[in-house]
């Protein structure tokens, strides 16, 4: 008979996964090894997933769900491992990993912290290493930067070595938290069309390079703005798109490429491949571990995971499962 683990098990796409017993799957690869979880993010990510809503999503049940986490091999090494879109996540006591999608963590690590911010932090990390080679000096607007992903991008962006960041976003009291993250200027995305995009072409007309997590109407104002605003229409606009938080789509006039030096591109699965991911990691890991990049975990035990659902964060904290 095989071996059970306790995990998050979600039954309904209607309802938050509960606590309870499980099978573990058995390893199956000459890769694949057991870890005792430690700490699993509660991503957005991993909501979609638990809801059925996610792009990859298959519709079946049960799932365990948790794309990622912390967790210790039987020889005692402590390790992030990154899990493939799978019906058995991190959110459990133990999971199967395959230890070629996961690299080790140094004696001291805090597990809590690096199941917090290493997904919201790849995104940004990983598109300003892999989809661009951002330059010293260079600008940066972060659009959607009230989020967790958005904050960690914001600082991120300096850290690389970004002249100006500037971020943006619709919440008042998470704008003032991105200043104190590191930007140079925040942008307030609330109000009339006309005012907003008043805003963004006097802060960030110039900018080189734009971090976008929202899509949808704010990509569409933000698009033609700078276009407009800009000093030289031929000096290159990288938009980097990574999230869709506002919408999946835009209304893009042909006029408007034509008329700017603008570059549209993807940053995500599928534009990157999983090893070029994986391989950016640990150096994003180092500066999650050093304190480089500001992170507020909110732990919550595996066992309180229907609560956890539910449990409202204060702006800039990530929900973390432990075991």
């Amino acid at each position: 008979m095989g071996r059970t683990t306790h995990a998050a098990v979600v039954r309904s796409f209607d309802a938050p996964p509960r606590h309870e017993a499980i099978p573990l799957p058995e390893p199956s690869g000459e890769h694949d090894v057991v870890v005792d979880v430690l700490a699993a993010g509660l991503h957005p990510r991993v909501r979609s997933t638990a809801d059925g809503s996610h792009y990859t999503s298959e519709g079946v049940l049960p799932l365990v769900p948790g794309i990622d986490g912390v967790g210790r091999t039987p020889e005692g090494d402590l390790l992030y491992f990154v899990l493939p879109d799978t019906a058995f996540g991190s959110m459990a006591e133990q999971t199967v990993i395959d230890r070629r999608r996961a690299f080790a963590l140094p004696a001291g690590t805090d597990p809590i912290a690096v199941a917090a911010a290493m997904n919201p932090g790849m995104s940004s990390w990983v598109a300003l290493h892999r989809r661009i080679d951002l330059q010293p000096g260079q600008d940066v607007l972060v659009l959607g930067a009230t989020g967790n992903a958005g904050q960690l991008a914001v600082q991120i962006a300096r850290h690389l070595g970004a002249g100006r960041v500037i971020g943006a976003g619709r919440d008042a009291e998470r704008l003032k938290l991105v200043t104190g993250l590191g930007a140079d200027e925040v942008v307030s995305l609330d109000g009339e069309d006309a005012d907003i995009a008043h805003r963004i072409s006097t802060a960030a007309a110039d900018v080189d390079v734009v971090i976008d997590y929202l899509w949808g109407h704010p990509a569409e104002q933000a698009m033609l703005a700078l276009a407009k605003a800009r000093t030289d229409r031929a000096k290159p606009l990288t938009w980097i798109q990574i999230g869709s938080v506002a919408g999946a789509d835009i209304s893009l006039p042909s006029s408007l490429l034509r008329a700017a030096n603008l570059q549209i591109m993807g940053s995500g699965q599928g534009s990157v491949t999983t090893a070029a991911i994986l391989a950016e990691l640990p150096a994003l890991a180092a500066q999650i571990s050093s304190g480089t990049l500001t992170v507020d975990p909110l732990p919550m035990p595996l066992a309180q995971v229907e609560q956890a659902w539910t449990t409202p964060t204060i702006p800039g904290q990530r929900l973390v499962l432990t075991t």
